[in-house]
């Protein structure tokens, strides 16, 4: 008897997997029964959410008109040291139970990386980060079993064999052999559809300029003007002149996505992200955190755009927080138990007022306390924060008589094809550099190789930094924009209206002094 009991707590497993970030760590889902008073435990560290899974199990099963035995069910969810959070474990539970009741082939089930929540009639209810959880079971050579709201998610992993049932019941005729169920099907590839069109914008010739820039390079871009200029009408554009995410960038975006159940019907999409928070938004909700350490609003950005309407409305210390992850790409969410890193590649558009009537250089409608409203509201930027945009620009308002004429620039579609041959010669230029896509992420030897101005651009960019005191971040991203204005020219090399047009952006403004 007593070998038999031991054989029953090794053999009877399942697998499943806990998340750590955008990683998915497989968590092997072990169940014994044993001679005792009747009862049902779960160990192995779970949340609430987890502790649970034995009613919706219990339920579930007794829906099926399956009885649990008198005895003893322990179920321990190895490595015990790990928290285990969510309600995705419900579905192993239940297959590790019917496999130690003899319903379930237990060889199968041992071999089987499953998910899911059940509900209390038996059906499977879709969960998040279906996707690294197929990436997982890839890695291990094991067949996924989700739901099938979560099939076409992870079907996008081809080196797994997916399957999605849709109940409990599915699950038990698929392993039994009565009704087997064929592999998911991958969800649609979303592409671009009703963007907005940078042609709508009237005037403001300087601003779009400056956001074609910022595109091609992804260089971080704050536009200053008094309300109504049309700020965030042009960072909503932006999306429109971005070329789509290739394979590699779509996956990476779309784990993110997944872990935060933002996947719709397991479509993977090519369109960047576009983010845009709300100035009361937490520093867990812009850079991760909270219940499960979930990404934040600068990850679920990463290879897109984030758009900071009203700036200096943000709590400072939400602002501050950015000043890491700008420069490194990743964010690291700190906890008692875990460090968890998202990456967070991201062009950050922000907007501001001049001041906080917003209309400090109209002398008609600024307040009384112009201009010295004007130096405490921008002043919520702290200087580290302000150094880290490449492209400053002042959006001065559209006379209303303006906005009869016809529209001028060009469209979207023209632009955008400006920046991917300009993102074209990037990749041609990073190829065999790990880390480096674009001119921003551009460092060190390899930035003073690809971005060595002439000798007239030179000595215009050692007169701006003699007389403005440029930091050595000034200086190398004022090299960076100039590199990218050169390849949207289509120039090999950076000559000096490249780096002129850069220091412009970088001051607000061409100065005399640094023009002549």
């Amino acid at each position: 008897m007593l070998g038999r009991c031991v054989g029953v707590i090794m053999g009877i497993r399942a697998l499943t997997v806990a998340f750590e970030g955008i990683e998915a760590r497989l968590v092997e889902v072990q169940c014994a029964l044993s001679p005792g008073l009747p009862s049902f435990q779960i160990v192995g560290l779970p949340d609430k959410a987890v502790s649970e899974a034995r009613e919706r199990v219990r339920a579930a099963l007794s829906a099926l008109s399956v009885a649990l035995p008198s005895k003893r069910i322990t179920i321990n969810l190895s490595p015990a040291d790990m928290p285990k959070e969510g309600s995705h474990f419900d579905l192993p539970i239940a297959m590790a139970l019917l496999a130690a009741l003899e319903i379930l082939p237990a060889e199968e089930i041992a071999d089987t990386v499953a998910l899911g929540e059940l509900s209390l009639d038996g059906t499977l209810v879709a969960v998040a980060g279906a996707l690294p959880a197929a990436m997982t079971a890839a890695e291990g050579g094991h067949v996924l079993v989700c739901p099938a709201g979560s099939g076409p998610e992870a079907a996008w992993v081809e080196a797994t064999r997916v399957i999605a049932p849709s109940s409990l019941a599915q699950v038990i005729r698929h392993y039994s052999g009565q009704a087997p169920l064929a592999p998911a099907r991958p969800g649609e590839v979303i592409r671009d559809s009703g963007v907005r069109d940078l042609f709508d914008v009237k005037g403001q010739e300087r601003a779009k300029r400056a956001l074609e820039i910022a595109a091609a390079g992804r260089h971080h871009m704050l536009m200053v003007g008094t309300p109504g200029s049309g700020k965030s009408m042009l960072a909503a554009r932006l999306p429109g002149i971005l070329p789509e995410l290739s394979p590699a960038e779509a996956l990476e975006t779309s784990m993110i996505h997944s872990i935060a159940g933002l996947l719709d019907q397991g479509g993977i999409s090519r369109v960047r992200p576009f983010r845009e928070p709300h100035h009361t938004a937490s520093v867990a909700a812009i850079v991760g955190g909270g219940k499960g350490a979930k990404p934040g609003e600068i990850s679920l950005a990463h290879n897109g755009v984030l758009f900071l309407d009203e700036l200096p409305e943000f709590p400072r210390m939400v602002l501050e927080t950015l000043r890491q992850p700008i420069e490194t790409g990743e964010v690291v969410v700190a906890r008692a138990n875990a460090h968890i890193r998202y990456p967070c590649r991201f062009l950050l558009v922000a907007a501001a007022n001049p001041c906080k009537c917003g209309y400090l250089s109209e002398p008609a409608r600024a307040c009384g306390r112009a201009p010295a409203c004007g130096e405490d509201y921008m002043g919520r930027i702290s200087g580290p924060l302000m150094d880290r945009f490449d492209l400053r620009v002042e959006v001065p308002p559209v006379a209303f008589s303006d906005l009869d004429l016809p529209a001028s620039g060009d469209s979207s579609a023209i632009v955008a094809a400006r920046v991917a041959q300009a993102r074209a010669r990037q990749a041609a230029r990073y190829q065999g550099y790990e880390g480096c896509r674009v001119n921003a992420d551009a460092e060190g030897a390899l930035l003073e190789e690809i971005a060595r101005p002439d000798s007239e651009g030179r000595a215009l960019l050692t007169r701006a930094a003699e007389r403005f005191g440029l930091t050595a971040r000034g200086y190398h991203r004022l090299l960076r924009v100039a590199r990218t204005i050169a390849d949207l020219e289509g120039e090999s090399e950076v000559r000096a209206p490249h780096m002129a047009e850069a220091i412009s952006y970088r001051l607000m403004g061409v100065p005399e002094a640094v023009a002549g």
